[in-house]
């Protein structure tokens, strides 16, 4: 009797439906402006954030002059 009550309430644990996760207006941001704005920020590594934004951007600059070529 004791087993089935376990496994009842493991069944009923399993089933239960979970609470939607919040979501916040930070979430909204795109990966690119939460670094942009870490880079803007005077955080210890926020120069080598705004380094890698920039390399970030003369490769797809690179990219797209080299596509539009084919």
């Amino acid at each position: 009797m004791r087993k089935c009550a376990v496994a009842l309430i493991v069944l009923l644990a399993a089933c239960a439906k979970s609470a939607p996760p919040r979501s916040s207006a930070a979430d909204t941001l795109t990966r690119r402006q939460k670094d942009s704005i870490l880079g803007a920020s005077r955080l210890p590594g926020a120069r080598g954030i705004r380094g890698a934004l920039s390399a970030q951007d003369s490769a797809a600059a690179r990219s797209a002059r080299v596509d539009s070529i084919q």
